[in-house]
């Protein structure tokens, strides 16, 4: 198993653009998932891009010391279900309209936000998801 920053520079060289940190992209899907609790507003192509940031967490698991992993997997959970509690599990049907999903095991790509919003709101509405008007949320 490795370190945190030898983990960042594997992923790197794996093709994430830069050497991340676990604090980096907890703190991404943090903030991710406090936006989509308030309404996502920005576009489709950001939102897919954005949820890459949990995909980076989930390669690093594998790879980090269980040191490390112990340490933050209560921080993660606890996101994870704050992210489940504001998104809508649809299986991946709206986002697959947009996006290859990836494998059955990254859940995240399967739910959409509850709170449709902005150009994302009305991309998933177009692809057929339901979820709350924000003015009615």
């Amino acid at each position: 198993m490795a370190t945190e920053t030898e983990v960042g520079e594997l992923l790197h060289q794996r093709g994430w653009r830069t050497a991340f940190t676990v604090t980096e992209m907890v703190n991404a899907w943090a903030a991710l998932v406090s936006v989509i609790e308030r309404g996502y507003g920005d576009d489709i192509y950001e939102y897919t891009n954005d949820l890459y940031c949990r995909n980076w967490l989930h390669e690093a698991w594998l790879l980090l010391d269980e040191h490390v992993v112990q340490l933050w997997t209560p921080r993660i959970k606890a996101l994870d279900d704050h992210y489940k509690a504001v998104t809508i599990d649809d299986d991946g049907q709206a986002l697959d309209q947009f996006h290859r999903l990836p494998g059955p095991d990254l859940w995240w790509w399967r739910r959409h936000p509850r709170i449709l919003t902005g150009d994302l709101g009305r991309s998933l509405r177009s692809a057929g998801a339901i979820g709350a008007d924000p003015d009615t949320a």
